[in-house]
């Protein structure tokens, strides 16, 4: 039992990042009841735009972090992204505050180095063959060790940034500076990963509640530059692949533990499926869930974090996911077409709301229902198409 938002017997929920994902996680616990706290590192971010209130930090400055949680006291403190000073939330956790799913989580994940040697190492799950490199030296190394073309990450970024395919050693040096320019935390150490011939690659949801482990429909995604671009509900899969996968899923979400939502990434080839990434939030191609289940992503999230029970998942229609991205830096532009995008049938559309553009940025989704993925992902597309922005 608990009180009405800004009262005294309130529940409060503090975002680490408010991006779109953040945005409708806070729309569903607000519909709980749940008074929402939202923080970044700039100002009018999506989920700050609806939460209750809102601060601007640096969330790697362990000390203001922690000053801001000790002053808001929140009941559950829900990590959105990576960059997080994850050490003071581990020391918070021991302290008696709630970390989402859990403080371990969220240090494991903030990296792929962590959640990488707990997956292949730790549980033995099949993934790409990989190497670390902290230098360009030891890239090169890695590279000639791994062969081309294959795979390089910072260890730390979000939505694809610094990742690129090095497709000969040549572009060693190149892909090096990329994984410089777009990792996060300033931290200087990179993953190789062996190129992997996959057939597809899904997002398998997977929600830890109050009612045990339950998993979403397989979620089909293309990305690009390690961002995706579209995604699909439900992928089609075998019998013995969706097995693979929710063993997979289920092995990496119990070692990491809490309530919440997963969003695992994983690979189907013909020698099985392979574990990728993992993430402790909602995921951004599981943004299709809006238009396809009875409970979207974001609904689940809330109702796991609060410690509601989630009997069961229903997959209502088949849907799709196309996005709109930026090209440019721009604080002065504006997003139209959605008289066009909205004149189709099944269609929705949802505006972020960021206050600036950057290239690649995503800054909308057309979503789309029909009778099978193939209708819903060109209704989707032709939606997406209908949208564009204009810079002043």
């Amino acid at each position: 039992m608990y009180g009405s938002p800004l009262s005294s017997n309130a529940r409060k929920i503090m975002l680490l990042g408010s991006g779109e994902l953040g945005k409708e996680v806070v729309i569903e616990a607000q519909r709980l009841g749940i008074e929402t706290i939202a923080v970044d590192r700039y100002d009018n971010a999506p989920a700050m735009q609806v939460a209750h209130r809102s601060y601007v930090i640096d969330m790697l400055d362990s000390t203001a972090l922690r000053d801001l949680i000790e002053k808001e006291k929140p009941d559950f403190i829900v990590p959105e992204i990576e960059a997080i000073a994850t050490s003071a939330l581990v020391e918070l956790e021991q302290e008696g505050f709630r970390v989402i799913p859990t403080a371990r989580a969220a240090l494991l994940t903030m990296d792929r180095e962590g959640i990488r040697r707990l997956a292949a190492e730790t549980l033995q799950l099949p993934t790409a063959p990989y190497r670390f490199a902290d230098t360009l030296e030891e890239l090169k190394a890695a590279v000639a060790e791994l062969g081309t073309p294959c795979v390089i990450k910072p260890i730390m970024s979000s939505s694809g940034k610094g990742q690129s395919v090095c497709k000969t050693e040549a572009d060693t040096e190149s892909c090096w500076q990329y994984a410089m320019d777009g990792g996060r935390a300033k931290k200087q150490r990179v993953i190789v990963e062996g190129f992997i011939h996959f057939d597809s690659e899904i997002t398998l949801l997977t929600v830890r509640s109050s009612s045990g482990t339950t998993f979403c429909a397989p979620i089909g995604h293309v990305q690009k530059d390690g961002d995706y671009i579209e995604s699909w509900q439900p992928h089609e899969m075998t019998q013995q692949q969706i097995e693979e996968a929710q063993t997979i899923a289920r092995a990496v979400t119990d070692e990491l533990g809490g309530y919440g939502i997963y969003g695992v990434e994983l690979f189907l080839t013909k020698e099985g499926v392979l574990f990728s990434e993992v993430s402790p939030r909602p995921h951004d191609t599981g943004m299709v869930t809006m238009v396809t289940q009875d409970l979207s992503e974001f609904a689940l999230h809330a109702r796991a974090i609060l410690g509601f029970p989630v009997p069961t998942i229903r997959l209502l229609t088949p849907g799709a996911t196309y996005t709109l991205k930026a090209d440019r830096d721009s604080e002065n532009f504006r997003i139209g077409g959605l008289n066009e995008a909205l004149a189709l049938p099944n269609t929705q559309v949802r505006v972020f709301g960021k206050p600036v553009t950057k290239p690649g940025r995503r800054m909308a989704v057309a979503m789309s229902s029909a009778g099978s993925c193939d209708e819903a992902r060109k209704l989707a597309k032709k939606a997406a198409e209908q949208l564009s922005i204009s810079y002043e």
